[in-house]
């Protein structure tokens, strides 16, 4: 049997090594075309790592990791081969990409391709309401997936095979590129950093949006990657009654079933809006380095160029000002993101994306966020932007959300590149609103 890894890269809780019966090679293929496609400097470090750490979890049962590179089809079936397999195990993923080489696998095999719901809570096919495929509105969705069937937990007893198969060097960890505070990937730092958030989780309602303060879960890339089971991580967290962290775990299960059934929402609006973006170079370039003028938003954007991170609340002030402030096309925000933050994933950031630019499944598509008020509302003390901003580090009181002239001329950081009233006034012109 050949359990393919993807994003599942763990030993607890995976179905792939679990009461498989016979002999498992397990495999991962490093795809040279998926890494130019959907690699960046982070997620490949992270992804090192994972492998590094998959591969000793896996020795210590018994086994051993198969990596090979080369294209993922061809490297499968040639695998499959190789070990005499008798069926092969994939997690199901919701890509256009992942959908696509599932589909090529199956037409190319005789060999059984077992799909396995080990990426999402629920299967993006089974919170569907009645007579349709997929679910637009996350509140009805989100009731139907509480009641949503799931599987067991999957225990791990799986009989690894000791197959001769040879394969290639695990992947190096890169350095050049990735952010000087970026996460640490693997299963093992993962789950040191569950059971480090679990008691600190039902506290989330009040303390997710506080931008300075450590409110969030940070189990992001961990998810992504699958470093952690998000099924065990929801199992644990309802536990302990943290629903709202759970609801937004559930969030990430809507997103990835509307990908799933609308691949193409990866490149284009959910929602045929055709709106008008404008071509500002100078804007991009300026909220891609943080020198906006708006110290909020360039506190987000130099977290995410130093840690490949970015608070949640920080991400929509961001996108925001992106797409309704300077109206530049969401699709150049979300390929920066992608560029830089280590828990990039298609399904979470386009649609999140989507959902701030009016352009998704949300029927708002005029919600502003006004960078001035957000930063007041939370970071009232102004030490996110301290801590970011260090031309900004000695101002005290109110003025850190929006220093006068002088102060900014004294402290080298620029005067905002845009006038807020105006730019919305000119958007909601722009998109024919009042």
């Amino acid at each position: 049997m050949l359990s393919v890894f993807t994003r599942d890269l763990r030993v607890n809780d995976n179905p792939a090594l679990d009461d498989a019966g016979g002999g498992v090679v397990p495999l991962f293929v490093g795809d040279p075309r998926i890494e130019r496609l959907h690699g960046s400097p982070n997620r490949q470090a992270f992804l090192a790592e994972s492998l590094h750490d998959l591969d000793r979890s896996i020795d210590e049962m018994g086994g051993r990791l198969l990596h090979r590179r080369g294209p993922w089809v061809d490297t499968v079936l040639l695998t499959a081969a190789e070990a005499g397999a008798s069926e092969i195990r994939v997690a199901l993923d919701v890509s256009a990409t992942a959908q696509t080489r599932i589909r090529e696998l199956r037409a190319r095999t005789d060999i059984p391709v077992v799909l396995l719901d080990s990426i999402t809570v629920a299967s993006p096919t089974s919170a569907a309401p009645s007579g349709v495929d997929y679910s637009q509105v996350f509140t009805p969705y989100f009731r139907r997936w509480v009641d949503v069937p799931r599987r067991s937990l999957a225990t791990t007893r799986a009989r690894l095979a000791d197959h001769a198969l040879v394969g290639d060097p695990l992947p190096e960890i890169p350095v050049a590129g990735t952010s000087p505070d970026r996460q640490v990937g693997g299963e093992a730092a993962g789950r040191a950093r569950l059971d480090e958030w679990l008691p600190r989780s039902r506290a989330y309602d009040e303390s997710r949006n506080a931008l300075p303060d450590d409110g969030t879960s940070r189990l992001s890339a961990d998810l992504h990657f699958g470093t952690l089971s998000a099924l065990e991580v929801v199992t644990r967290s309802e536990g302990i009654g943290a629903d709202a962290f759970v609801r937004q775990v559930a969030w990430r299960d809507f997103n990835h079933q509307l990908l799933f059934h609308r691949p193409e929402v990866a490149k284009h609006d959910f929602r045929d809006s055709n709106p008008r973006w404008t071509d500002d170079a100078d804007g991009l370039g300026a909220w891609r380095t943080g020198t906006t003028g708006f110290p909020v938003v360039d506190a987000a954007m130099r977290q995410l160029l130093h840690t490949g991170w970015m608070h949640n609340r920080a991400r929509m002030i961001a996108a925001s000002f992106l797409t309704k402030d300077l109206m530049i096309d969401w699709r150049l925000g979300a390929r920066w993101f992608m560029t830089w933050l280590t828990d990039g994933d298609v399904a979470n950031n386009q649609l999140g994306w989507q959902w701030v630019a009016g352009t998704g499944t949300d029927a708002n598509p005029t919600r502003i966020f006004n960078p001035t008020i957000q930063s007041k509302r939370f970071d009232p003390d102004g030490t996110y932007i301290r801590r970011w901003i260090p031309e900004l580090s000695e101002i005290e009181g109110p003025d850190i959300h929006d220093p006068p002239p002088l102060t900014r001329a004294a402290m080298g950081y620029p005067l905002p590149i845009v006038d807020h009233r105006e730019a919305i006034r000119d958007f909601k012109a722009a998109r024919g609103y009042r």
